[in-house]
């Protein structure tokens, strides 16, 4: 029995716009496409599901964006955070938070097209 999860689900407006997002942002295309979902099955053996929210049963309560915390891409390095940021920032995804020194590590946060926060972070600040 697999006890670790290994599939994240956002609840998203248009899995379609949601798609096209996270294939340039991943750098690669989603494996399922569908009207109402879409996936993708990534190296490290994570699936990223995108769901659309109103097809989601039960029927998801609260704001887009505020039902799991973040999405995390760790890098190796202060200065493989930086050029993320001027990546990311390139092409438009919109930073909610500079890269800035933290507790844990040296960061910055965007977000997608439904607000779910996405955390770019070397850790201690390397």
């Amino acid at each position: 029995m697999n006890q670790q999860p290994n599939f994240v689900l956002l609840y998203v407006a248009s899995p379609a716009e949601s798609a096209a997002f996270y294939a340039r942002l991943l750098g690669r295309a989603p494996v399922e496409v569908s009207p109402g979902f879409a996936l993708f099955a990534l190296d490290t053996g994570l699936k990223l599901g995108l769901w659309a929210r109103q097809e989601v049963a039960p029927a998801v309560e609260g704001a887009a964006g505020h039902a799991i915390g973040e999405l995390a891409f760790a890098q190796a390095s202060i200065a493989d955070v930086d050029a993320m940021h001027t990546t990311w920032r390139q092409q438009g995804i919109a930073i909610i938070q500079s890269p800035t020194a933290m507790d844990f590590g040296y960061t910055f946060t965007a977000i997608d097209p439904d607000g779910h926060r996405l955390r770019v972070y070397a850790p201690g600040g390397q």
